[in-house]
């Protein structure tokens, strides 16, 4: 009798998995397929066709194979390589994630021999551990979503910032708990009672967030990390130059070197041009402003989908603009990493990542600073095993058809390799935070 098997069948979103078949004819091919619930329900899937071993075994954690919905040995490619089965509904709805945000995802895997189903079993990612607990934030004007770890005493912190899709990022937060750390997942625009758009953001927002989780969390040895993705890590930077004392380490996925205006999520009464950041009442000076060589029209007047990236690439022609706007990294006063993709079709994160990490290092910045650049992936790093097909999409404020870049299997590797780089730079952040903190208590020893 044909078995099937998925080894863990329920833990964290992020733990790889075993699927295996056993009890097959050496030589036999059979199907593995996939089919996950997301968003508003829809649902997506991925199939592939293996041939069994001499011993009767497909294991795909070793075997490529012959044919279907990804190539090569992949022990989660049945997950990654998913797509919507209905595309014309994806573009409505391509949210990742079930409903709650942070709920579990459930797939159901079967195995197939001819036109019948062998054997099924499920599959369950889990972006929350046990004990994690959700609290909705209404205080001090700040709306949010927290995620706290389980166990008393104090945790680490994470501000967890989106990008220009707005909204609040739970299922991001609720990792980071998962893993240790008290997670704010701050909206700042496209969340309840806040602005639709980027346009005119007060940075003072964040400011009082930051203070917010200092009074509130009580975070152990005062760290708070910022993580921000695209416009969320262009921001991320910007707040650790505006307030170094108050942020530890920065983690920035797929960030802007300099500052940029309020673009394709900006209120359209004020214009792609006018400006996303406020501080002290007036505008931050971005790389359009003023900028002899900008234009928007690779990405108006360009073929479907449109890649933004052309458009930014105008504007950083204008050397004089770039030097205006760019972001002062230098005086971020904690370790730094930088994720980006070469084919990132948003904005060219690649080239950001490099001039963040050359001025770091012409300043001879004294943290650790890391830049992990993924060949061949797109925009859209998010966090190991969940679906990486869907590049193309309609922005969810400008409505443009656009492309995120990257293929399928670079970006599951970016997905992968990012994660494991974020948790190993953030321990090794908290641990460096709390040694300096003991040594500037205790100057003998520090032996200064």
């Amino acid at each position: 009798m044909a078995t099937l098997t998925v080894t863990p069948a329920d833990a964290l979103i992020d733990v790889p998995r075993r699927i295996a078949a056993g009890g097959l004819a050496p030589g036999e091919e059979v199907i593995v397929a996939t089919e996950t619930r997301r968003g508003r329900g829809l649902p997506w899937q991925a199939a592939a066709r293996f041939r069994a071993d001499a011993q009767g075994v497909v294991d795909l954690a070793r075997d490529a194979p012959v044919a279907g919905s990804y190539a090569g040995v992949a022990a989660m490619g049945l997950v990654w390589s998913q797509a919507p089965s209905a595309p014309a509904l994806a573009w409505a709805d391509r949210d990742l994630f079930a409903q709650p945000p942070a709920a579990p995802l459930v797939t159901e895997v079967s195995l197939r021999r001819g036109d019948a189903v062998a054997a099924t079993h499920t599959l369950t990612q889990r972006l929350a551990a046990p004990g994690v607990t959700r609290h909705d934030v209404r205080e001090d004007g700040l709306v949010g979503t927290l995620f706290m770890p389980p166990g008393a005493g104090a945790h680490p912190a994470v501000l967890v910032l989106n990008g220009s899709g707005g909204g609040i990022n739970e299922p991001r937060a609720a990792l980071y708990a998962s893993h240790g750390y008290a997670a704010l997942a701050l909206g700042y625009f496209k969340a309840p009672g806040l602005s639709a758009y980027i346009s005119n953001t007060r940075i003072e927002y964040f400011e009082a967030a930051l203070a917010w989780m200092q009074r509130r969390l009580a975070p152990r040895d005062g760290f708070i990390a910022l993580s921000g993705q695209s416009r969320g890590g262009e921001l991320a930077l910007l707040l650790a130059t505006l307030f170094p004392e108050a942020v530890a380490a920065v983690v920035a996925y797929v960030p802007g070197a300099v500052v940029h205006s309020a673009q394709n999520a900006c209120d359209p009464a004020l214009g792609r041009e006018g400006p996303a950041w406020l501080y002290r009442g007036q505008p931050i000076p971005d790389v359009w402003q003023g900028n002899r060589c900008a234009t928007w029209a690779p990405w108006d007047d360009g073929p479907e989908p449109r890649r933004h990236a052309h458009a930014i690439l105008t504007a950083l022609q204008d050397e004089a603009a770039v030097a205006r706007a760019r972001i002062p990294v230098e005086k971020i006063r904690g370790p730094v990493l930088l994720l980006s993709g070469s084919d990132d079709g948003a904005w060219p994160s690649s080239r950001y990542g490099r001039m963040v990490a050359d001025r770091l290092a012409a300043a001879g910045h004294p943290h650790a600073v890391e830049h992990l650049d993924f060949e061949g992936a797109g925009h859209s790093i998010v966090f190991p095993y969940v679906p990486t097909t869907q590049l193309e999409y309609v922005h969810p404020v400008s409505g443009r058809r656009s492309t995120s870049g990257g293929a399928p299997a670079p970006n599951a590797h970016a997905d992968e390799a990012s994660w494991r780089a974020v948790r190993r730079f953030l321990q090794q952040a908290v641990a460096r935070h709390a040694a300096g903190r003991a040594d500037r208590a205790d100057p003998e020893r520090s032996g200064s």
